[in-house]
């Protein structure tokens, strides 16, 4: 057997050029790192170039004399053969998509004890790359290049897949600069054990907090993370520092902040709104996102949100012969809101400000809900609540009538029935 396989050493371990596996004829490496090879390789059947994707991971695999690949020892093998299932359960998935920002997946099949994947080939650069000659692109090049990868990101989050490794160098501009996205972690992460495994593996600066962990809950939030944090590195000009140094020290704001002159403060917040530390504080979907970074309506997506969250936690909580009185309960809020806001007409005012540039503030966070589907409402705090609805912030204290620092939908509805009743003529 050969010598174990590093991080340091993988391109040594390759297989050498003009390797045939089945049909495939290894012509070169295209990449290489510490979850295995992508190689140009030729199809001898179909007369085409593809690129073939070679499941070796570094930390508990190595490269046998014959070219095949095998766990370092008996410990590792379960872990070896738990990310082979996954990397396999990848390629089955990404099979099924045939869409053009998503990397196609020709074929994949089982050899030399390990799996490869069959893909598309395609001339260009990745964005790393690109970036490295274009350090701080506008910010119309960069909604350009985001919104196709958000719609193929949607599809396959509404398969119940996660791609859970996005960064510069995994997005290719093609080279009429359309991007697609490429090598999925989901494999990659069946190999993390422990948070120093993680280390060993995930990418620092584009991965939250939530992957350093396997209690941590991953969602479309998790890719929306590191998504954003590709947006910081357009926008900043350098890569965001990683998410367990920003949970003691987080200036992510004030270098945001910094490039007010370059780029619209909708944008800048929605980046901010993708890169919260607390994955209950992200848009919880491509599409919530998407408003807020495309569209520049931070602030309409908060109070949309703000509404749903209403009406979903009510639902769960009401039976359904009762939620006639949640109608009702949202009629009173329109009423008061029109009554109160007829003091905001009088100065003049025609929208609700924007948030203070302090911190960027991001939209107010949508709920999160369990894996039964129940919604999980936790109320919102002085700050949220604030922004949601700043003609009400100075009665905060009054509507939190438990005293927990968080308005509740039970608690709101209370505040504007109880002004409702002093508003209503006497003997009604």
């Amino acid at each position: 057997m050969a010598e174990p396989i590093t991080h340091q050493n993988i391109k040594q371990h390759a297989l050498p050029s003009k390797t045939m596996v089945l049909e495939f004829r290894i012509e070169s490496i295209l990449g290489a790192g510490g979850f295995g090879i992508t190689y140009l390789a030729h199809d001898t059947h179909l007369n085409k170039n593809v690129a073939v994707k070679e499941y070796l991971p570094v930390d508990v695999a190595l490269r046998a004399l014959d070219g095949s690949v095998v766990p370092v020892n008996t410990d590792t093998a379960f872990t070896y053969k738990s990310g082979l299932d996954q990397f396999l359960e990848e390629a089955r998935t990404l099979g099924h998509f045939a869409h053009p920002n998503i990397v196609r997946v020709i074929r994949y099949f089982e050899a030399n004890g390990t799996a490869y994947m069959v893909m598309s080939y395609e001339e260009g650069v990745s964005f790393s790359r690109y970036l490295h000659r274009n350090p701080k692109p506008g910010e119309d090049f960069l909604k350009r290049l985001i919104e196709p990868l958000l719609d193929g990101l949607r599809e396959v989050h509404s398969s119940g897949f996660l791609h859970r490794d996005i960064k510069p160098s995994n997005i290719f501009l093609r080279t009429d600069n359309t991007p697609v996205l490429l090598d999925f972690g989901t494999a990659r992460l069946a190999v993390v054990d422990t948070v120093h495994d993680a280390f060993a593996i995930l990418t620092p600066g584009y991965a939250p907090v939530e992957l350093y962990v396997r209690t941590g809950q991953q969602g479309p939030w998790t890719d929306i993370y590191s998504m954003a944090a590709v947006l910081y590195r357009g926008v900043v000009g350098d890569n965001p520092p990683d998410a367990l140094t920003r949970l003691k020290v987080d200036g992510i704001g004030k270098r945001l902040q910094a490039q007010r002159e370059h780029h619209s403060a909708q944008f800048l917040a929605a980046i901010q709104w993708g890169l919260a530390l607390e994955e209950t504080r992200r848009p919880q979907s491509v599409e919530q996102w998407r408003g807020a970074l495309l569209r520049g309506t931070p602030l309409r997506v908060a109070m949309g949100r703000l509404a749903d969250r209403s009406r979903t936690a009510v639902s769960a909580e009401v039976p359904g012969h009762e939620r006639k009185y949640v109608w009702m309960a949202l009629g009173i809020v329109v009423f008061f809101l029109v009554v109160e806001g007829a003091d905001i007409i009088r100065r003049g005012a025609e929208r609700l400000p924007l948030p203070p540039a302090k911190g960027l503030l991001a939209p107010v966070p949508g709920q999160r809900t369990t894996s039964t589907g129940a919604a999980s409402p936790t109320g919102l705090g002085p700050e949220e609540f604030a922004q949601a609805l700043p003609h009400l912030a100075g009665k905060f204290a009054v509507i939190d009538a438990n005293g927990d620092r968080r308005v509740s939908v039970s608690e709101l509805e209370a505040y504007l029935q109880r002004d409702n009743d002093k508003a209503a003529p006497a003997g009604k």
